[in-house]
């Protein structure tokens, strides 16, 4: 029989969770301290798309700057808050699987890193000349920069967080839980919940939505495509 992990009580676990996440806010408050250096900066090439944005209140500027410090951190702690999850799920693995989070580990922070440079060099260009095309002489645009911060920001992460699916599909065809079958069986039920992920994610409007939920659904979709060959290579 394959050895197993011996179970640990829940407590303990949730002691680990809380563990896991307080050194996860660590890192990412080192983190952020470090990207504070270079914020203004970071600042001046992300409002090139737009050429300029406005405060409207004395300290909206000040803490735009917070916001862009906090949100580099996320992303440049993101290395070590994956390693988090990692080892956490390891541990409840068979010694025969624990092999896989080497593989899948460094796999899911190329595709957090892949999501990410997709939602900022695609996602969000596509998305401001679509949604600044309606302003016209009467109607000027004047974006807030804390707003246009949090739209750009939740573009990249958001579209670094949803391109961990196909890896997760994956992981989890490798260790059993799920099947072709199963991802297939519940397509309809994944994209409802995509949707409406899409829809806590992203900004009221349908427009913003689809952009993450038709690349979320092709994601799904190729994750099945994955599944079929972790299936056939398990088996």
């Amino acid at each position: 029989m394959t050895p197993q992990t011996p179970k640990r009580p829940f407590l303990d676990h949730l002691e680990e969770v809380r563990f896991r996440i307080i050194r996860s806010v660590l890192a990412i408050a080192v983190a952020s301290f470090v990207s504070w250096g270079f914020a203004p900066r970071l600042l001046q090439f992300l409002i090139k798309p737009v050429g300029h944005v406005v405060f409207l209140s004395p300290g909206e500027a000040f803490l735009a700057l917070v916001t862009l410090t906090l949100w580099g951190g996320v992303i440049l702690a993101s290395p070590f808050i994956l390693y988090e999850i990692w080892t956490f799920v390891a541990e409840a693995l068979r010694e025969s699987e624990k092999r896989y989070v080497l593989l899948f580990g460094p796999l899911s922070l190329l595709f957090f890193m892949a999501g990410c440079l997709f939602g900022y060099f695609v996602v969000v260009p596509f998305s401001l000349k679509f949604l600044l095309r309606f302003s016209s002489s009467s109607v000027v645009h004047m974006i807030p920069v804390g707003k246009y911060l949090s739209f750009v920001a939740m573009g990249v992460v958001s579209f670094g967080c949803v391109f961990e699916l196909p890896v997760v599909l994956f992981f989890l065809i490798k260790i059993g839980v799920a099947s072709p079958v199963f991802l297939i069986h519940n397509r309809r039920l994944a994209i409802v919940l995509i949707f409406a992920i899409s829809a806590i994610l992203t900004p009221p409007d349908v427009f913003s939505q689809l952009l993450l939920a038709v690349p979320l659904v092709l994601l799904y979709e190729g994750g099945i495509l994955f599944s079929r060959w972790a299936f056939r290579s398990k088996s």
